[in-house]
């Protein structure tokens, strides 16, 4: 029987010191802006959560909603970001945040969240989710909850104040008009404000819109 050789000791590599993230390959050092705004970003994401903010009920409530009833299915594989258009361009913008947030229940972070409002509801991560999360009609239902306790931007009130005053989002200048019809252009169909009010008075959206309600 033959003699077993003795093993030979693994030569262990010391641990190599972490390097800062640069921001191209030539590894430039990373301008003032772009910094504040990694800073601010982290400083977002990692910002301490307090037990108070969970609400163990927000995920139940979403789902009750149409459109929120499979909420719970998300496995947060992140294919509704990686696939959204205005992730793409957003350095905050990211969906599974949101819905991840949701799950965790932390209502008020996601009601009062900026970016909620970003999403132009291309429906792109409904399409495109392997759970069939309805994503896009979630963070819809989100926005609706978050109106129903007044939190509207300033860009929004601006946009439902021309809706109920002229029945249109933008307002087109008298100039504009004059071009359709020299152009051969129909006229622009008539509207109903006073219909639009009414309805807004109903549903409790003038309230909203004014801060008062």
């Amino acid at each position: 029987m033959s003699e077993s050789k003795p093993r030979q000791k693994e030569k262990v590599e010391p641990e190599r010191e972490f390097t800062k993230a640069t921001s191209t390959s030539s590894e430039e050092p990373l301008s003032d802006m772009t910094k504040d705004k990694t800073s601010e970003r982290r400083g977002s994401e990692t910002a301490s959560i307090k037990a108070h903010e969970f609400d163990p009920h927000f995920k139940h409530e979403i789902s009750n909603f149409h459109g929120g009833e499979k909420l719970k299915q998300c496995f947060q594989c992140g294919t509704c970001t990686s696939d959204c258009p205005i992730a793409r361009f957003s350095d905050s913008y990211r969906p599974r945040s949101l819905i991840r947030m949701a799950l965790l229940g932390l209502k008020d972070r996601v009601l009062s969240s900026d970016t909620l409002w970003l999403c132009a509801a291309c429906f792109t991560c409904t399409d495109r989710c392997p759970q069939d999360v309805e994503v896009a009609s979630v963070i819809r239902i989100f926005r609706n909850i978050a109106v129903k306790r007044g939190v509207i931007p300033q860009i929004f009130k601006e946009l439902g104040s021309n809706i109920l005053e002229n029945g249109i989002a933008y307002k087109i200048p008298e100039l504009r008009l004059k071009k359709r019809e020299q152009t051969g252009l129909p006229p622009l169909p008539k509207r109903n404000p006073k219909a639009l009010e009414k309805l807004a008075k109903e549903t409790g959206f003038l309230k909203k819109l004014k801060g008062s309600g």
